[in-house]
């Protein structure tokens, strides 16, 4: 049973200051990953040292890949190429990271031993029949749980014809299932493609194409893209600087939007356009935010993004940004709840599988700082301005995003207020509350017995 560390957050405070905030979180997990199946070393920086990317590290580990580090976020992967995988001698743990688990599963629905995929109580919830049906297409043999939950049983390929290619229309925008295809492509006869109903985060064809793996985009119209590689080629290591994770970042832009007299640097950010739906939903909404020192690093465009306060007001949310800014809800429900006016997003049922059903826990949330704010089946309506003191102690339902969401409400409550569950932080941003203290928050951690 892990320890229930509470955070209390007193009211006030501006935010000031340049930071930079870790690693991406999906660029670490990726780079662990590409890194183990090419050929040669790849040299990582920047590496997010949080539980989540650990579990991607251990897990290749497990299979036999040599991994040094990570030190101060540098790793250095020995890559074994695409067959060198070895079995493991016990289930792999994915621990609360869904990435993990549905990316991991097309790489492994390709090799020649079978394997266990298993996580914690709130990832053995989560959904996996959305890769286990098209890896079952391709020719994988996967055994689940009830309900297509894990855990995930992979059969070996061994004396088995090599994955079949497919062409897969996505039922629903998700980067995790696109990557998860893409990747059991690799190992199938024939070129694989995936039809996108929207735009999602495309680290992984950056990151392939970086590897030397040719992968084609094409944008079939404002919305649909089509993704295309042939499987049996090779990975050729390279060095990879990983970006500041934008999801991170968030927290501390929506902190800085809603803070009076705030001015905030925040250093070396990802803005890869299929991440940046949180800028442009905090820029609709009347937010100050400029990009700074723009570059690219290793095919992904990184700035420093400059925010100072404003005042925001409510909008409608385009649903052609809710896949764009997926993770970043619980915070911009907090940014919502600060603005003039009535805030409404729909299109986002996807926020009820995550961690924890997020709208619903973020409404109660919070209602419990005297919020008006409603749930929906797909998304909130929220009507902006007076808060009032707290009337119970909040339940992150140990979802880190959620955590970290009310801990920056805590900024404009009516008192004093208490968030349970926070020990997940650890799982995204480890360095949270010394970040939050260091810009003007004022927020402490205790452990509850």
């Amino acid at each position: 049973m892990s320890k229930n560390i509470q955070f209390i957050v007193k009211p006030g405070g501006s935010i000031k200051g340049r930071i930079r905030v870790p690693g991406d979180k999906s660029i670490s997990h990726r780079s662990i990953m590409l890194g183990s199946i090419a050929e040669g070393t790849t040299h990582v920086t920047g590496f997010l040292e949080g539980d989540d990317s650990l579990a991607t590290l251990k897990v290749f580990q497990a299979m036999g890949v040599n991994i040094e580090g990570p030190t101060d976020g540098a790793v250095t992967i020995h890559g074994v190429g695409l067959k060198g995988l070895k079995a493991p001698h016990k289930p792999l743990d994915m621990g609360n990271s869904g990435t993990t688990m549905r990316l991991l599963a097309g790489i492994l629905a390709g090799q020649d031993f079978e394997c266990e995929l298993i996580g914690d109580a709130s990832l053995s919830k989560r959904p996996m029949q959305r890769v286990t049906l098209p890896l079952t297409e391709m020719g994988a043999q996967i055994k689940t749980a009830a309900g297509g939950k894990p855990p995930l049983h992979l059969m070996s390929r061994q004396g088995q014809p090599p994955l079949k290619a497919i062409h897969y229309k996505l039922p629903m925008a998700s980067a995790q299932v696109k990557s998860c295809i893409l990747l059991a492509g690799l190992y199938a006869d024939g070129q694989t493609s995936v039809i996108e109903p929207a735009p999602t985060r495309d680290h992984t064809e950056r990151m392939l194409r970086g590897f030397g793996y040719p992968v084609t985009s094409t944008q079939l119209d404002q919305a649909k893209t089509h993704v295309k590689l042939k499987g049996g080629g090779r990975l050729q290591a390279m060095d990879i600087d990983v970006p500041s994770d934008i999801s991170s970042a968030a927290f501390f832009m929506v902190a800085a939007a809603i803070a009076k007299e705030a001015d905030l640097v925040i250093e070396h950010v990802g803005i890869n356009p299929t991440r940046t739906g949180v800028i442009d939903i905090l820029k609709r909404m009347g937010a100050d935010i400029t990009f700074e020192n723009e570059s690219e690093v290793g095919g992904e465009p990184v700035a420093d993004i400059h925010i100072r306060s404003s005042k925001l007001k409510g909008i409608e949310i385009p649903e052609s940004l809710v896949p764009l800014a997926i993770d970043e809800f619980p915070v911009l429900f907090v940014a919502a709840s600060a603005a003039e006016g009535q805030t409404v997003l729909t299109g986002a049922e996807e926020l009820r599988v995550k961690e924890s059903d997020r709208i619903q826990v973020m409404a109660e949330g919070l209602q419990a700082i005297g919020v008006d704010a409603t749930p929906t089946a797909d998304g909130m309506i929220i009507n902006g301005g007076v808060q009032s003191p707290q009337t119970s102690p909040i339940l992150s339902h140990h979802d880190h995003r959620i955590s970290m969401a009310m801990a920056i409400a805590g900024l404009n409550a009516a008192a004093e207020i208490t968030i349970d569950d926070c020990a997940n932080v650890n799982t995204s941003f480890p360095t949270f509350l010394a970040l939050a203290n260091e810009v003007g928050l004022k927020i402490k951690a205790y452990q509850k017995n």
